[in-house]
Order: C-alpha cells, then structure tokens, then sequence
C-alpha cells in the first residue's frame, strides 16, 4: 500500500511501535527514497471529521544515542553505560543510522541557551527598563505581501467557544512594549480575553507568518479567548507597525549582511518574546506556569526559538517553520527557503563575485544575519533542549522549506531526550500528507487540542 494522498476513503496509517518497525515500515510503504524518517506520524489531507486519534509511542527503554562531535548535545542525566555505547543495528534507514554514528556526548543545555542569549544580546542597542505604553488599534494594518491576503480558511476553522454576541464579551488592549532603545525596540501587542472573572487563565502568544502582522491572526485570538484563554499577538521586527512599507522587512535583512549589526531573519524577535515574557509573567490575570507559544512559518520558526530561548513558555507548538538549516546546506535542499527572502541573498551572491547562488552563499548569509542558525543552535540542538515540556510539530509532508527529512535527526535525537525524562508522551511530531507549505485546519485543531490538553490541566 503506497503512502495516502486524500481522500475520504483513505486508511489512516498507525505509527510504528518501535525504531526497528519504524524502518521496515518505511521501506514497506514506498516512502519515497526512504526519506521519510521514522516515528513521524503521517496523515492524510482530511476534513478534521475524519481524523482518528494517532499517537506516536515510546522507543525501547534504553536506546543508546550517539551523534557525531563537534557540537555535543546533552541529551542524558547520567552519562552513557559501558553496554550502552556498543553500537547497534536497529534497521535505521542510512540517514538515520549516521545520527547514530561517532561519540556519545553530553551537552549542557543551560549553555548552549546561555551561549545563545550572548548572541541576541551581542547586536543590542542600548538596554532600557521594560516599559509598557498604552496603543491604539489599527485600522489600516500594513501587509508586505504582494497581494495582500484577505481570508484564511485555516484560521477561521479554529475552535470556538458557543457564546452568543462574542465580540461584544471581548476585551481588547493594544500595547507597545519598549524592549530595547530604537525604532524596532517598541513592540506592538495585541491582547484578546474575555470580560470578567478574576481567576488567572492560561495564555497563549501567537506569531504570524513573513509580510504579515498581528491583525492577521486575530480569528485565532478570538477563538482562544473564547475558551478561557488570554490570547496575544505580536508584530515581528519589521513587520506590521514596525514597517514603513512593503519593503521594510527586505530592506532590513539586506542591510543586516551589509552591516552585520541587526539580526532581523528570526533572532531579533525572539529577544522580543522574552521580554514579552517578562511582561506576561507579571499581569494577574494570566498563569505564569500556563504560557504557550505557536506560530505559522516565519512565526513558527519565532516560537521555536523563543521557547528554546525562555522556557516561561510551557507548551510549544512550531507550524510549519522546523527545519534543518544546516541539513539544508549539506544536502543542496535551501532553495526554498532562499526564494523566500531572496533580496539578502542575492546581494551577498554579488558581493561575493558569484554567478549564481549556491551553498556558499547560502551558508555565509545564514552566518552573518543569524549567526549559528546552521550551526550550534540549529534544530538538532535547540528542539531537543525544549524537553521536558510539551512540544507538537506540525508540518506538511512535502514542504519544501521544511522538508522532513531535514528534521529526522533533531526529531530522533529530541524523542532520546523526552524518552529520558519519562516525557515521551509530551513530544509528538505530525506530517500531514500530501501537504506543502500551507498551515491547514487540521493543523489548526491538532495545536488547538495541544493547548488545551497541556494548559487546561
């Protein structure tokens, strides 16, 4: 049976109980290349009705992880047994045996965060106290997409409390938070919550997707905030009130690999979801241990890291934004990710005397705009870190910029870590068939269903 494509008749595929079922069940169902990594659960394009409950289950007890140095993980409390570093067949596919190749090491997770903020800190201006300022709504919200979208199935699709008359039981605060000195240190906030009640509700912050803004998102912050949650969003650096036109969020990734002082692809804005946190972990009416983070592409890559960064965010649900960067380089698969922020990388192809753009290129913008993007802070390392929280990943099947098998060895690496810590129950990883680049309303329920399992608790 080949892997299902859609289709209301389609059989829903189990996931494998074990590594070894994992890599025959692989090769038994004609993933293509055997690119698909084991333990990923892959689903069919479906109306969420036909959806069956698919679990991903635990590997075997003790199984022995290895990875190659340079750049150690810490991936055990205790180190390795004598036993446990001999070397093991579990009929991996060839991708996933060379995770398994080389020394067993131990990484220190509080450096390699600790190692991280002294990278976000090192291209900061001026420190300056959190400060809050009230803000008005915006009526005209700015987007730098082309055609600018008006609709999103997805998001309409969320889960909604039945409440009659819901806009007029909202509350609504528009808010800048000042996070450092500068024009991009004022971060615009917008917060959504029900009127009434003084007990403190769980909260979950949401990001959206490159050329977007906060108002974007705003048919999911009513939907939370239906249910019981502070819901709250953001404009990412040089998006929305942050921008001055359609071109702002371009200019300022050209400008980073020009000056090198700004760090606007990803880490700039996860600097701002930790002072975020700072300021949610202060209102009385949110839950400081309930705080979850999600976001869709560009805003799923920014909970990622703001949850790798600030472990204040509890529960962490990335849509369509983990990948492998260095993974990328390594096997020629970037060219989606280039193409959409094309304009940084075409101005280092010509500074660097190139005729095309290739992974040189690639590898020294990422480098100089997001410094160990591709390398020590890339997924093999920062989503294991995430353990022992609960952590969803959702993506498309054949998303090119996410491709699966560019996370096949931070997801193998990061079910070690939950398995160790008796979590292995909180990690879970949802491939949607048939799927590219687009968050879906599948997606949508299964984040939905995350949240609301792991702070509602």
């Amino acid at each position: 049976m080949n892997l299902p494509c859609g289709g209301a008749s389609t059989v829903i595929l189990p996931p494998p109980r074990t590594l070894t079922e994992a890599a025959s069940f692989t090769r038994a169902h004609h993933y293509p290349d055997s690119h698909v990594p084991p333990l990923v659960v892959i689903r069919p394009s479906l109306p969420q009705s036909h959806h069956a409950p698919v679990a991903m289950s635990p590997p075997p007890k003790h199984f022995p992880f290895k990875f190659p140095a340079p750049s150690p993980l810490f991936l055990r409390r205790t180190p390795p047994t004598s036993g446990e570093k001999k070397k093991k067949d579990f009929g991996l596919t060839p991708a996933a045996a060379t995770v398994m190749d080389g020394e067993d090491c131990l990484i220190d997770v509080h450096k390699l965060r600790s190692d991280f903020l002294r990278v976000l800190r090192s291209r900061r201006t001026a420190a300056v106290p959190l400060a809050v300022e009230q803000a008005k709504p915006v009526k005209h919200p700015l987007f730098q997409d082309e055609k600018p979208p008006t609709f999103s199935e997805a998001m309409e699709s969320c889960p909604k409390a039945d409440i009659p008359n819901l806009k007029e039981k909202l509350k609504e605060e528009n808010l800048h938070l000042i996070t450092e000195a500068g024009e991009q240190g004022r971060l615009p906030v917008l917060i959504l919550s029900l009127k009434g009640g003084k007990e403190r509700k769980p909260a979950v912050v949401f990001l959206h997707s490159t050329h977007k803004n906060k108002e974007w998102l705003r048919p999911l912050l009513e939907a939370y905030a239906s249910r019981g949650y502070v819901a709250i969003a953001i404009d990412s650096r040089y998006h929305g009130e942050r921008a001055h036109n359609k071109t702002t969020y371009r200019d300022a990734l050209v400008e980073s690999w020009k000056k090198g002082d700004t760090m606007p692809f990803i880490f700039d804005t996860v600097w701002d979801l930790i002072k975020l946190a700072d300021y949610l972990t202060q209102r009385e009416d949110i839950d400081c241990t309930r705080i979850g983070i999600t976001g869709e592409s560009l805003g799923g890559m920014h909970a990622w890291f703001g949850a790798f960064a600030d472990n204040r965010y509890s529960v962490v649900v990335p849509i369509i934004g983990v990948q492998g960067f260095r993974w990328a380089i390594d096997n020629d698969k970037w060219q989606a990710r280039v193409v959409s922020i094309r304009a940084v990388f075409e101005e280092a192809r010509m500074d660097l005397s190139k005729k095309a753009i290739d992974n040189e290129v690639v590898e020294k913008v990422w480098n100089r705009i997001a410094p160990g993007l591709a390398s020590r802070f890339d997924a093999p390392y920062t989503v294991p870190a995430m353990s022992p929280r609960p952590l969803l990943i959702l993506n498309g099947a054949e998303d090119p910029r996410c491709p699966i098998s560019g996370i096949q060895s931070p997801m193998l690496r990061a079910l070690a870590v939950y398995e160790e810590a008796n979590a292995a129950d909180k990690f879970k990883v949802i491939a949607e068939a048939g799927i590219g680049h687009q968050m879906t309303k599948s997606m949508v329920k299964e984040a939905s269903d995350w949240f609301d399992k792991y702070l509602k608790q």
